[in-house]
């Protein structure tokens, strides 16, 4: 009994949580980050300010919704990552297999410019820490040394080329983010890096 009520607690915890982050989530899309208060996130809840801030503070709450969106993106991916098919690829099919990679962070960003430059400034404070991101950064670069070693490029270049090509996806994130990109001229530009990576072969000594 006294385990099953501990679990009740601990599952009504969880859904109070969805509950807030849900009506936060919103009222930050609809109403922008910085206009939302805690208040607002209590009352459309329907639970109390106090609620909400064991939760977190607005920046926590932001990097949260985040966090779920990028754990769920990794999730539906993880049947394929087990496969381990290392079957060759051709330039240009690597290529598309990168993009595949990255567009639908890209895309995301890009959905809505105001609370994902609100997020990028969050991460690059490190008051709010997400070990989702830190754990995408690592799960990413090693997709991405994983899908050049199918390439003609030796070892050395493919592991150099995944650091490139992450650090070039920070990069655009950030820039997606503060509005100087739009998705489909970010996407080109990404091309443009996958495109050098995957054919600089045969420069290693």
């Amino acid at each position: 009994m006294f385990t099953e009520h501990v679990q009740s607690r601990a599952a009504q915890r969880k859904a109070t949580r969805r509950r807030v982050l849900s009506s936060a989530e919103r009222l930050f899309r609809e109403r922008g980050f910085g206009a939302s208060t805690i208040r607002q996130i209590a009352t459309d809840a329907q639970v109390s300010t106090g609620t909400v801030m064991s939760a977190g503070d607005k920046d926590a709450l932001l990097v949260a919704i985040f966090d779920i969106w990028i754990a769920a993106v990794r999730h539906s991916r993880e049947g394929r990552d087990e496969q381990g098919d290392m079957t060759p690829l051709l330039p240009a099919a690597a290529a598309q297999e990168v993009l595949n990679l990255v567009e639908p962070f890209i895309a995301y960003f890009a959905l809505d410019l105001g609370l994902s430059r609100e997020y990028a400034a969050v991460i690059v404070r490190g008051t709010h820490p997400s070990e989702v991101f830190q754990a995408l950064a690592r799960a990413l670069l090693t997709e991405l040394e994983t899908l050049l070693a199918r390439t003609p490029l030796t070892a050395t270049e493919a592991g150099a080329g995944a650091r490139t090509l992450y650090f070039a996806y920070l990069g655009i994130l950030m820039t997606v983010g503060n509005g100087a990109l739009d998705q489909q001229a970010a996407i080109a530009q990404f091309q443009e890096v996958i495109h050098f990576v995957v054919h600089h072969e045969g420069t290693q000594p």
